[in-house]
């Protein structure tokens, strides 16, 4: 022992060795009065690809002549409405988004060998795809696309039924043709940027259909379209589809391994491990995908914001991307955003896409949509709310545009995160978001680094009324110019249950 010569009273001894060796007793020797926070912008960590949105049309219906369905609510608007909402989403005032997911629906070929119509069942969608396009185009960003089998044709299933659990083997060809064919008609029909087509929609919980792999009439409420995707049917797949895209002319399109509700099921059952144990399938690859959803606990619907998948792929393939293709808006407030800042730093993904964030409510069957946050309620008069979701998501949207990096950051306190989003070459400044998730207001010590910006613009949106800081409700509102010291710092007091945007200015 290194003192065990010295008869030492043990008080005297503990001052000994924080002396010795320099440690602090107390946060106040360092001078510590409020949150030491840091943001490096000379520390890029990856690449950042943009944030998006999804426009969701049929869903649920097994029988749309019977039971059509718009779950995005665009045909019970007008055209102003329209274009209201779109300038909302996509033009430069708005959440300046460069992302769009399109789903591929069951009933697009009604027989194995029966013709594609690829309309019938999309016009909505395909109506905001192509406003959304057009505006981004206006204000000269490009709007990428990735689509998602959302549920294979009843003939594609060993239950010959709409949502029926299992793929027939004998007809996997034909259904990588269904896929492909729809790819097809985005590019060359729909004049749409398709960067991805992802193989399935949760298709790893087998244990939503009975043990018939039929969802029965009087269990249908609350189930979305799927298609059971074991992690060999996934390794499979990555072999057909660039094959099938290939031979169509559509080899630039990147094949996803579909999206599982969560990163830590991504891992943990299975399908990392599945896809790096297969060299085709690795290679294949094109981009990482999941969705990002976060619960708490150790049941069924438990999840994490893990990286381990990602990880695994990209000690393969170094220069993978990783997308968030759906997630919560929870309570479309201040731990929503923090949920992003999860999935930026504990997934460690390049790009985020919430779930439908334009909602029709009386559409979701059973009991309601499990995640009826959004940035939009359509209204059966006609009418629509934008709701607070919409705020809370463009505080990360306009600062974190395509091209960008994901730096590093720190903060000395669990309820303050902090998401720094640095320029990368591009034309847009340096720029990061500050969540308080805690209750109270705090007092925060912000060293900036690897930045030329020396002010910063603040915007803010706050959960609810702050009646101590005299606060009335704050929907990205802007707060005004802050500037940093000499030495970096910047100082900023954050109001509890607050989100708040900084800018740089440049010179």
């Amino acid at each position: 022992m290194l003192f065990s010569h010295f008869n030492l009273p043990s008080p005297l001894l503990v001052v000994f060795v924080c002396v010795a060796f320099y440690i602090p007793l107390s946060a106040q020797d360092q001078g510590f009065s409020s949150v030491r926070a840091k943001v490096d912008f000379g520390q890029k960590l990856r690449d950042w690809d943009g944030f998006g949105v999804n426009y969701v049309e049929s869903c649920q219906s097994l029988d749309l002549e019977k039971d059509p369905q718009d779950y995005g609510g665009f045909s019970l608007l007008d055209e102003q409405e329209k274009q209201e909402i779109i300038e909302m989403i996509f033009s430069d005032d708005g959440l300046k988004v460069n992302l769009l997911k399109m789903f591929l629906d069951p009933f697009h070929q009604a027989t194995v060998d029966g013709a594609f119509d690829h309309k019938s069942t999309t016009k909505h969608m395909r109506d905001f795809a192509r406003r959304g396009n057009e505006t981004s185009r206006s204000f000269g960003r490009e709007l990428n696309v990735i689509t998602t089998m959302y549920g294979p044709p009843a003939w594609a299933t060993l239950q010959k039924e709409t949502r029926g659990r299992d793929l027939d083997p004998m007809k996997a060809q034909e259904l990588a043709n269904y896929m492909v064919d729809w790819a097809d008609f985005l590019t060359n029909d729909e004049a749409l940027n398709l960067r991805y087509l992802s193989l399935h929609n949760e298709g790893e919980g087998w244990m939503r259909w009975e043990t018939d792999g039929i969802t029965h009439e009087s269990n249908n409420f609350g189930h979305d379209y799927n298609l059971f995707w074991p992690p060999e049917q996934v390794v499979q797949f990555l072999d057909i589809l660039p094959r099938e895209l290939e031979r169509r002319g559509l080899g630039h399109i990147g094949v996803t391994p579909g999206e599982t509700y969560s990163w830590d099921r991504f891992y943990r059952w299975g399908y990392a491990d599945a896809i790096a144990d297969d060299e085709k399938a690795t290679r294949n690859l094109g981009l990482i995908t999941s969705h990002g959803f976060l619960n708490w606990g150790f049941r069924r619907w438990n999840s994490e914001h893990m990286s381990n998948g990602i990880d695994l792929l990209r000690e393969k393939r170094p220069e993978l991307h990783a997308w968030v293709t759906s997630t919560s808006w929870g309570k479309m407030d201040t731990d929503f955003v923090r949920q992003i800042y999860g999935n930026i730093y504990g997934t460690k993904v390049n790009a985020i896409i919430p779930w439908a964030l334009i909602q029709r409510p009386p559409l979701w069957k059973g009991s309601g949509d499990p995640n009826p946050g959004c940035s939009f309620i359509v209204r059966e008069d006609g009418s629509y709310e934008v709701q607070q979701g919409y705020y809370f998501y463009k505080q990360v949207t306009v600062p974190g545009q395509a091209g960008m990096s994901i730096v590093r950051t720190s903060a000395l306190d669990s309820e303050i995160a902090l998401i720094g989003f640095g320029n990368n070459g591009t034309e847009h400044p340096d720029a990061f978001v500050l969540i308080n998730t805690g209750p109270d207001t705090r007092h925060i010590n912000i060293h900036l680094s690897g930045t030329r910006s020396k002010d910063f613009k603040a915007t803010r949106s706050l959960d609810a009324p702050n009646r101590r800081l005299n606060l009335a409700v704050e929907r990205y509102s802007p707060i005004g110019k802050f500037e940093t010291s000499s030495d970096g710092i910047l100082l900023y007091e954050a109001p509890g249950k607050s989100v708040t945007t900084f800018i740089g200015l440049q010179d």
